[in-house]
């Protein structure tokens, strides 16, 4: 699945966003459907479906992906948190544009769903 969706527009400016974070790799914003007190999203710059496209050459974007997840998450005051990142349609991806949720707030079950 490739084509334009509502984070490359997004990315682009196209599509206002609630941006906390910005830099060359990725941006991060607050989810507009929040499942807790804290929902924030963090997608690269660069267009991936999902994990299931990644390789090798996406190792230093992932690990900066996760650092920035991390830092954002103690930020907004978390002591605990949720990442989570749906990998394909069964697994609850519904914008095929890689992603990384940030979830807390408030105490989260298991299983999710």
């Amino acid at each position: 699945m490739t084509g334009e969706t509502i984070f490359s527009r997004i990315i682009k400016g196209e599509i206002p966003c609630d941006e906390i974070y910005s830099d060359d790799k990725c941006i991060a914003f607050r989810d507009i459907e929040p499942q807790a007190p804290v929902h924030i999203l963090v997608i690269p710059k660069k267009t991936i479906v999902n994990l299931k496209e990644v390789g090798a050459e996406e190792q230093e974007l992932l690990g900066h992906l996760l650092l920035i997840s991390a830092q954002i998450a103690k930020k907004e005051g978390l002591e605990d948190w949720r990442t989570v990142i749906n990998t394909g349609a069964e697994a609850g991806q519904t914008v095929f544009h890689l992603h990384i949720h940030i979830i807390g707030g408030r105490k989260l079950n298991w299983p999710p769903g």
